[in-house]
């Protein structure tokens, strides 16, 4: 057993890497405070494009500002809203041609931990995901079980998965109880990489 696991956000953003290409068109459905989009940005270059999401107007201006300093903003469209409506703000050219859609699902770390993302509207997110990912393209969930309505976030995305039956090609979780985060990589473009946990 490794008693310095990598962190699994740093496991989620190497898998992607490895599969987007610049150019390629990603969502960052939980924009937060930004690193994910800025990840983002970063790896699908000047001729790429981002759309990331939040409900908190906090998150957006700190992702804003965080993008600004790495002079990449041009290449993200932001936008203030939940992300189960993210398919009303990508053009209809986007079905079928999204690359990579990030999850970091749980709380706006350092805001209110009272705003949590929820079961239903996660769900509705997902099925819009599967609907706009391109056939080699991935999802990339960060789910932490820990806080009020992490687990029962968890059990649902659970259920999301025997139903819809996505190819899950990694799922890692850290080492401990039933609260440690788990990283689930979903969709075709994962390729052969095997099922794992650390």
């Amino acid at each position: 057993m490794n008693p310095h696991p990598r962190p699994l956000t740093r496991i989620a953003h190497e898998q992607l890497a490895e599969r987007l290409c610049p150019g390629d068109r990603v969502v960052d459905a939980t924009a937060g405070n930004g690193h994910d989009t800025l990840f983002l940005a970063r790896t699908v270059g000047e001729q790429g494009h981002v759309w990331a999401f939040d409900i908190q107007s906090e998150a957006l201006t700190a992702t804003r500002e965080r993008l600004a300093g790495e002079g990449v903003a041009k290449r993200v469209t932001l936008v203030h809203d939940g992300h189960q409506h993210l398919r009303n703000h990508l053009p209809d050219t986007a079905e079928g041609k999204i690359k990579a859609v990030m999850f970091n699902l749980g709380y706006l770390p350092g805001g209110d931990h009272a705003l949590v993302t929820r079961p239903d509207t996660t769900l509705r997110a997902l099925d819009a995901a599967m609907t706009l990912l391109a056939p080699d393209g991935i999802i990339s969930l960060m789910i932490y079980r820990g806080h009020p309505g992490g687990w029962e976030e968890f059990e649902a995305i659970e259920s999301w998965l025997a139903r819809s039956r996505p190819e899950t090609c990694l799922a890692s979780h850290g080492v401990g109880d039933h609260k440690t985060p788990v990283l689930l990589l979903l969709g075709a473009g994962c390729g052969s990489t095997p099922f794992h946990k650390e």
